[in-house]
């Protein structure tokens, strides 16, 4: 694991947590000028990520080095946490298992799609043996982006398809194990229905073009929360100028939401 920090050193403290086959700089890379501006941030690499040789092991190991880390170094609570797409998923695991406290939880366009063993060992299996084969080449690469537009809706802009590129090229450098176990443990790994934490706040910054379903799972997953629509594609703040500052005045507003601190 890999958890640098740095921006205003007094200022609430914000933890990003990237999503599937993501270092927190291909997802975070271009906001994250704005965002240190304003907060003090924990930005994660989960292990597999991290530039050390690591394999991702499954998402309950990685949970808990997050919530030890916060511990550690943090009195165990944070302002904030955005987890976007897969780190949609930590940030609910986080505050179900009450370990740390997050004030606000933000579920970045995150599907939260769960199923059964036997069907997640299947896709799983398939998506990592796409992904890896695809990435080994540039015709592959080509094709994957392709792919990965056309599954999470996206349409084409300049700042996409720098953010598609740089994914392709982390998962060519990636273990085929972590692919494998990055999928198949989101997939398998509970997530709790009406989550409900005392003096936490779960913001959800949702895609409106990723489609209708996924809001059903919001409201399955967390009770009481605080969504907001908006009709962009998949987490487009993070390559779109157009959707960047609208985003990140959300942000900024949520974070200054009242959160009764606990003692």
């Amino acid at each position: 694991m890999e958890f640098q920090e740095f921006g205003e050193e007094n200022s609430k403290t914000l933890v990003l947590m990237p999503g599937t086959c993501c270092t927190w700089k291909i997802n975070f890379g271009r906001v994250i000028d704005a965002l240190q501006k304003q907060y003090h941030l924990i930005c994660v690499n989960y292990d597999g990520f991290d530039g050390t040789g690591s394999t991702f092991p499954d998402m309950l190991t990685v949970t808990e080095k997050i919530e030890d880390y916060i511990i550690e170094n943090h009195q165990g609570t944070v302002d904030g946490a955005y987890g976007s797409s897969l780190g949609g998923s930590f940030v609910g695991l986080l505050i179900q298992r009450k370990r740390i406290h997050i004030n606000h939880g933000f579920i970045g366009s995150s599907d939260l799609d769960q199923t059964g063993k036997f069907v997640g060992k299947i896709q799983a299996t398939i998506i990592s043996n796409l992904l890896y084969r695809a990435s080994k080449s540039e015709r592959g690469k080509k094709r994957l982006i392709n792919a990965l537009k056309k599954g999470i809706h996206m349409e084409d802009t300049s700042g996409m398809e720098e953010m598609m590129s740089d994914l392709t090229m982390g998962i060519s450098h990636l273990k085929k194990e972590t692919v494998y176990n990055q999928f198949y443990s989101d997939l398998i790994t509970p997530l709790e229905d009406q989550i409900d934490v005392n003096d936490t706040i779960v913001h959800v910054i949702y895609a409106l073009k990723m489609g209708e379903k996924y809001e059903e799972r919001y409201l399955k997953h967390f009770k009481n929360l605080d969504i907001h629509r908006l009709d962009m594609q998949h987490e487009a703040w993070m390559f779109d100028k157009e959707w960047e500052e609208p985003v990140l005045d959300v942000i900024n507003e949520c974070m200054e939401m009242h959160v009764k601190q606990q003692v």
